[in-house]
């Protein structure tokens, strides 16, 4: 905002008196172009995921995971993830981390789904992937992560031992990373949480009021 500057009237005794200093003119300030929003890919699917921080847009991508694709969207059509919360920020030393947010009301929720792997589905944990949390493969249901910041460690890695199948990708944020940042960097309780997950608790969590399909 321009201050506008105060001179005085009146002339010295014996001086001319000055003139008026010219008014500043503000250069107008450029008119924000909002970021285009990708042409949905063939057979997509838009969901938008509204929360008590602003809107999150994601395309879900049944073609390449069916399956869970389909689990999603059956608690989005039910309902089932009005009024959840994101309840987890995970944030590395290095940079990146994910959000995770899941229906723990056991009344709410619906049988395990078969693991889709990002072998399988081509898909991979970049930057604002959505993929489903699990303990072990097949027994994922209503718990997802969004990631911030590329998180390709949770991909499938069938070189590697153990549990390596990774988490199942199905789609990714095409608007609202902003919003999702905002969550992310929310504050977090440093007591609350068990094993690798304390310390990661928000607080206070963030609330999802809706979940619909885009029109």
């Amino acid at each position: 905002m321009l201050l506008a500057l105060l001179l005085a009237a009146a002339p010295l005794l014996g001086q001319q008196a000055a003139a008026p200093a010219p008014t500043p003119v503000a250069t107008p300030a450029p008119v924000a172009t909002p970021a285009p929003v990708a042409t949905p890919k063939p057979g997509a699917v838009r969901v938008v995921m509204t929360t008590s921080k602003g809107a999150i847009t994601l395309e879900l991508d049944p073609a390449a995971a069916p399956v869970t694709t389909a689990n999603f969207l059956r608690y989005v059509d039910a309902r089932r993830l009005d009024g959840i919360d994101f309840f987890r920020s995970m944030r590395l030393d290095w940079g990146p981390g994910l959000i995770q947010a899941g229906q723990h009301s056991v009344a709410k929720l619906y049988p395990p789904i078969r693991h889709e792997p990002t072998t399988q589905t081509g898909l991979h944990h970049t930057e604002g992937a959505i993929s489903m949390g699990r303990l072990k493969p097949g027994d994922a249901r209503a718990d997802f992560s969004i990631t911030v910041g590329d998180m390709t460690g949770l991909d499938a890695h069938p070189e590697q031992a153990g549990d390596n199948l990774g988490y199942a990708v199905f789609g990714h944020v095409v608007e609202g990373m902003d919003v999702v940042r905002a969550i992310w960097s929310g504050p977090r309780d440093p007591n609350a949480g068990a094993g690798a997950m304390k310390g990661e608790m928000l607080k206070p969590p963030v609330r999802i009021l809706t979940v619909r399909r885009a029109s």
